[in-house]
């Protein structure tokens, strides 16, 4: 019988009773086979990518180049989870996380261990480490691991936590008016430990600026030992936490308050602690946290695909958006009725797009079958809005008609001064469309066809975690783009009745879009507080800045 524990020999009984060395086997034909891969192709390469300090825009054009190329992408828990949105979906991805005064997903050594291992199968390997690979992240030892065992590698760096938090608190490390000086240090360290790698008595007072990574919980230490070695208790201290993402939180204080500071306003890691006379410059150029709607939480409702004008304009204005996709859309499982007109595109008068979307499945459909923009020379071509304008002239095709008013009330009075009695018209649309449009075209006497192109599906997922965040009751407001928004917004909530929903969404302002998005809102007893006059994304954006303006906020 084998010995209990051994790592690579590990016997199962067989049903004749003999000992079969089935874990041993495995791992030797998985070595046997990487050597193979390795001598005929070489090893893979693996490179050591800066995430940034939490912005996933802040990543380098080299680090986002190679997200787009990975196979492999081990990431860490402070790289952003945005940024996988840029690697291709055969990627394997690898959590490798490390929290302080939590157990690791994997051990620094096992991490160093899986970057050989995947190169060794010919892969080409992203890490993907917050900040900068090299300042604190271990990345040196990542690239010895891969050196010693003949790994190509390279690093690309990040913009590195202190620099970032002291930029994005509106603090320059070094200015010419208070120092020319900065030094970086780890707070990380066992302040019981007989030998210490930091000179405090040399640091205190050597570096004009001082900044601390991964030193909250060590914050009384380093205090008591900045203030023995002759730092002015007086010095000026910022504490920044989550540094250039929406959760960012910044506190001021002097270096003999700042423990009690950062006591009460409940700072915890991961953050940053800058040390010096540079942050009295906060006062007069903090910029970030100033924003107008910083600190605010804002769900959006709108397709993934159709979300990031929106999410763009109020991330830039400093709110926290929260995507929450009540649409999934999908090609219709049809398309009899739009490939019978295609073919006598000419009999038609007028297409009428009343939706991007509609703009985008009519023109997927018209190439797969070998048509393009030239084939719709002859009708006239209306949209509802300027959003679907702009999109049509991606395809080639300007629009002949756009409503002053962009709904479908809107577009249904512009064609009927055109004069419509006799003419036909085709729509191509999505399934179970508002029928506003149709009934007046054809009681002004057109003749109508509508067309599915598309269907919005409630999107599977996701539910529950909609509804934990309502009821954190941190969430400020809701945004809706559609009627369908609307619609599976609520659906997905599933409130058991009126009373759980007014609960759910006590003290959420609701952003709607237009007059249609607005009266289903109302239809479903809830009140719009935001709507813009013009019913863009830019002027639903304008009108969310001016209500939190006149609100005081």
């Amino acid at each position: 019988m084998p010995e209990q524990g051994c790592p690579l020999f590990c016997s199962v009984l067989n049903t004749n009773g003999g000992w079969i060395v089935e874990h041993a086997i495995q791992a030797l034909r998985s070595e046997s086979d990487m050597e193979e891969h390795t001598k005929k192709h070489g090893p893979g390469k693996v490179y050591l990518v800066g995430a940034g300090p939490g912005d996933p825009g802040l990543i380098t054009v080299r680090g986002k180049q190679l997200l787009e190329r990975a196979e492999v992408v081990i990431y860490d828990y402070l790289a952003s989870t945005r940024l996988l949105k840029h690697i291709p979906k055969d990627a394997e991805l690898v959590y490798a996380g490390k929290k302080g005064g939590v157990q690791h997903t994997h051990t620094q050594e096992e991490i160093n261990q899986m970057l050989v291992d995947y190169a060794m199968q010919g892969k080409m390997v992203v890490r993907l480490k917050g900040g900068d690979p090299f300042i604190f992240g271990r990345g040196g030892e990542e690239v010895q691991q891969l050196a010693a065992s003949g790994i190509p590698f390279e690093v690309v760096p990040g913009v590195t936590s202190a620099t970032a938090a002291a930029t994005y608190a509106g603090i320059p490390i070094t200015h010419r008016d208070y120092t020319a000086s900065v030094a970086f240090l780890t707070g990380h360290e066992d302040p019981t430990k007989e030998n210490s790698n930091i000179d405090w008595a040399r640091l205190a007072t050597g570096a004009g600026t001082l900044v601390v990574y991964m030193g909250i919980k060590n914050l009384p230490f380093i205090v008591d030992n900045l203030i023995k070695y002759g730092r002015d208790p007086k010095t000026p201290v910022a504490v920044v936490r989550w540094a250039s993402t929406p959760e960012q939180e910044s506190v001021v204080a002097t270096l003999d308050e700042i423990v009690d500071a950062v006591r009460e306003k409940g700072i915890k890691p991961p953050s940053l602690i800058i040390v010096g006379e540079v942050v009295k410059l906060r006062d007069a150029i903090d910029w970030f946290e100033k924003r107008p709607l910083f600190g605010r939480r804002i769900i959006v409702t709108r397709t993934r695909e159709q979300a990031s004008d929106l999410v763009a304009g109020l991330e830039e204005a400093g709110a926290n958006c929260l995507e929450y996709s009540t649409i999934n859309i999908q090609p219709t499982d049809s398309y009899d009725i739009l490939d019978s007109e295609l073919d006598r595109l000419n009999e038609y008068h007028w297409i009428v797009f009343t939706s991007l979307n509609g703009v985008d499945y009519f023109f997927r459909r018209l190439y797969q079958r070998g048509m393009d923009a030239r084939n719709l020379k002859g009708p006239g071509i209306a949209v509802v809005g300027k959003s679907t304008a702009e999109l049509l002239m991606k395809y080639g095709i300007r629009a002949d008609l756009v409503p002053a008013a962009y709904t479908g009330e809107g577009l249904a009075e512009s064609l009927l001064d055109q004069g419509v009695e006799g003419r036909n018209i085709l729509i191509p649309r999505a399934e179970h469309s508002r029928e506003i449009l149709p009934e007046t075209l054809r009681g002004a006497g057109a003749q109508v066809t509508i067309a599915p192109v598309y269907k919005n599906v409630p999107p599977q997922g996701r539910k529950d975690a909609l509804r934990a965040e309502l009821e954190t009751g941190k969430v400020d407001m809701v945004t809706f783009t559609s009627s369908s928004t609307v619609k599976n917004f609520l659906t997905m909530v599933d409130a058991a009745d009126q009373q759980e929903l007014e609960k759910l969404l006590q003290g959420v302002k609701i952003a709607a879009i237009g007059p249609i998005t607005a009266k289903t809102v109302t239809d479903n007893g809830l009140k719009v507080d935001v709507q813009p006059a013009t019913y863009t994304i830019p002027a639903l954006i304008k009108e969310i800045l001016d209500y939190y303006a006149a609100a005081g906020q």
